[in-house]
């Protein structure tokens, strides 16, 4: 593996295609995890345009954390960061290991890779909800805000070159929402590992439950990925031109949209049609 030194424990670790199967990802314990194995193809896939990938290790060898960032032209988020670097996740697995120093480090691997490269800075997607991280440790090193999105989506940015452009949100999200047209349709990609199971689950739950058959659309690059209805981009639901969710959801928060069309008090015009759909 190759190892980069840091002032502060842990040793960073780069992963690439000579030991990405056999490096933790994501705080998947399972080697057979199907999200984890469809991630180390996607993986394997997005070296060629520029991916990198460290995780840090731990003084008793465990990894505690992962950082995944590229290009801003590569990126899978509903964004233009052209000439920049874009992180895509930062994660520290336990609270045994926050607040040490760590997310700092991978952030300053990934600056320092950046400016290796000549580029104009740094970008990230981050959220107050969750499957994003917030903007605190952004702030904290150094990020200002380039862009907001609802409900709560900013795009923060650390410059390397003080007049390049800011990186921005691409939008036109409600046109291209209601371009799907009627019925449910989930929106996936192998980007988070953790996407598979929450795909698979909502889509059977949907057949079984509310005899709703799913549109599924795999997000087949990143220019899908860029031109995807939200800015998570990575995964979505939609139902008759409606964004149920614009992030991972279990099929029980699933269940609890639906069933709220039976009372009367979902949040959700689309759900209005369901009843009369699915019988």
């Amino acid at each position: 593996m190759a190892k980069r030194s840091t002032t502060a424990s842990p040793v960073l670790v780069d992963v690439n295609t000579s030991n990405v199967d056999q490096t933790p990802c994501c705080g998947i314990k399972d080697p057979e995890h199907p999200g984890l194995l469809s991630k180390r193809c996607w993986l394997k896939e997005q070296f060629n345009s520029g991916l990198r990938v460290t995780t840090p290790i731990d003084s008793r060898g465990k990894a505690c954390g992962y950082i995944e960032y590229l290009p801003g032209e590569c990126a899978w988020r509903g964004v233009s960061a052209g000439g920049y670097m874009f992180i895509h996740c930062l994660w520290i697995y336990s609270r045994q290991h926050q607040h040490q120093g760590w997310g700092r480090a991978m952030i300053e691997a990934c600056l320092r890779d950046a400016e290796a490269e000549g580029m104009n800075g740094v970008a990230v997607l981050t959220r107050n909800g969750p499957w994003l991280a917030g903007s605190s440790l952004y702030r904290a090193n150094g990020f200002r805000v380039a862009a907001t999105a609802p409900p709560d989506y900013e795009l923060l940015v650390r410059k390397i070159k003080p007049r390049a452009a800011d990186p921005s949100f691409r939008g036109d999200y409600e046109r291209k929402i209601a371009g799907l047209g009627r019925g449910l349709t989930i929106i996936r990609s192998a980007q988070c590992p953790y996407i598979a199971k929450f795909a698979a689950e909502i889509a059977h739950t949907a057949k079984q439950e509310y005899h709703l058959t799913p549109s599924i659309v795999d997000l087949a690059s990143c220019r899908d990925a860029q031109n995807a209805p939200t800015p998570y981009a990575v995964f979505a639901i939609i139902y008759n031109g409606q964004l149920l969710a614009d992030h991972q959801i279990s099929r029980t928060r699933f269940r609890n949209i639906m069933n709220k069309l039976a009372t009367g008090t979902s949040r959700y015009p689309a759900l209005a049609t369901l009843r009369r759909d699915s019988k």
